[in-house]
């Protein structure tokens, strides 16, 4: 019945991780069942056949979603169903976005949703960790464009020594909480929490995670030699290239004039005009095409802000690399509440 059933097996901190793949969820465009430990989480990829019109950005949406049964609890009461996504769900879709947004194409704006369903767990196997690793297996063998694959980790200190994916009882008595995602050549994403932990120390513990996730990686690659699909043609949504030679040509020198101020409203006073010079210029050659002129021109102020940074190495404010703004705070700001603040 199940003819493409396939399992891949891996250790992984001295615990089994299985993928299985082939069985459920096979109308996505890619899915796969990991098992790390006692921990089972469900990883689906799917992605719309045509971009979505009128933005600027990929609408990618990554929802890691807890239940109740998957610790053996059930909803009592007057309340029998599954509620809100809970803070440190909601925190563990932000981390899996942060790993692998920045691995699709820069031009993709086809809506891709991945749903990671947490289905048991066992609390010395992070089901946010197989997640992580979920979807980017997920998206590795799926027909969507991406430049993966990636893998995470949880790293401890516990009694001086850095520990891979530590037990539930080792991440009560460790000084660290680091979570590293990595591809193959690089470090993609880093969160960390620490008790006064030294740079050596901090930088050792992310390096032996990327040295261990580089054997995964590995292991990713071969089940997406075995059973991947081939990636889909996609419509670019990228900027018209001679577009925006032309806006260069036009208007750098004005750009860099206006943005060369530490006041926001000034700076954003400088650049209408210049806005209106480059519709005006372009209005015959490219009519209709306000989105594209607006895009092409966000693009320029990146490039130069850039250039700043890297050739003059300051801010677009006129700050220094290692110059932090001017910061402020208050309390007691309102006379009812609790407590209250402001930071600025």
């Amino acid at each position: 019945m199940f003819e493409n059933f396939k399992k891949f097996s891996y250790e992984l901190a001295g615990r089994p991780l299985v993928i299985e793949t082939g069985k459920i969820a096979q109308l996505s465009n890619g899915s796969c069942l990991v098992r790390y430990g006692e921990t089972v989480v469900l990883a689906n990829a799917s992605a719309s056949a045509s971009p979505r019109d009128g933005i600027d950005f990929l609408p990618l949406s990554v929802d890691f979603e807890e239940r109740l049964y998957a610790a053996g609890k059930i909803p009592g009461s007057w309340n029998r169903r599954e509620g809100r996504p809970s803070d440190k769900a909601i925190l563990a879709s932000r981390v899996i976005d942060r790993s692998i947004r920045p691995l699709f194409p820069k031009d993709l704006r086809n809506d891709i949703v991945l749903s990671l369903t947490v289905m048991s767990v066992d609390p010395d196997c992070s089901p946010e960790i197989a997640a992580m690793i979920g979807s980017s297996i997920a998206l590795t063998i799926s027909d969507i464009p991406w430049n993966g694959p990636i893998a995470g980790l949880f790293v401890g200190i516990v009694d001086g020594e850095i520990v891979i994916n530590p037990t539930a009882e080792q991440r009560e008595k460790s000084t660290l909480e680091l979570t590293v995602s990595s591809s193959k050549n690089k470090v993609v994403m880093i969160e960390a929490g620490a008790n006064e932990i030294d740079d050596d120390t901090m930088f050792d513990a992310i390096m032996l995670a990327h040295n261990t996730i580089t054997p995964l990686i590995n292991f990713i690659e071969s089940i997406q030699k075995e059973i991947g699909k081939p990636k889909f043609a996609y419509d670019s949504c990228d900027i018209d290239h001679d577009m925006f030679d032309k806006i260069s040509a036009l208007v750098s020198e004005d750009v860099k004039s206006a943005l060369n101020t530490d006041d926001k409203r000034i700076r954003d006073d400088r650049l209408k005009p210049v806005y209106d010079k480059v519709f005006e210029a372009l209005e015959e050659e490219y009519p209709n095409s306000k989105a594209m002129i607006n895009e092409c021109m966000y693009k320029l102020q990146k490039q130069i802000v850039r250039r700043w940074l890297l050739d003059e190495q300051r801010r677009v404010d006129g700050r220094r690399m290692d110059e932090i703004r001017p910061l402020a705070a208050e309390v007691t700001l309102l006379p009812r509440t609790h407590g209250s603040g402001m930071f600025t």
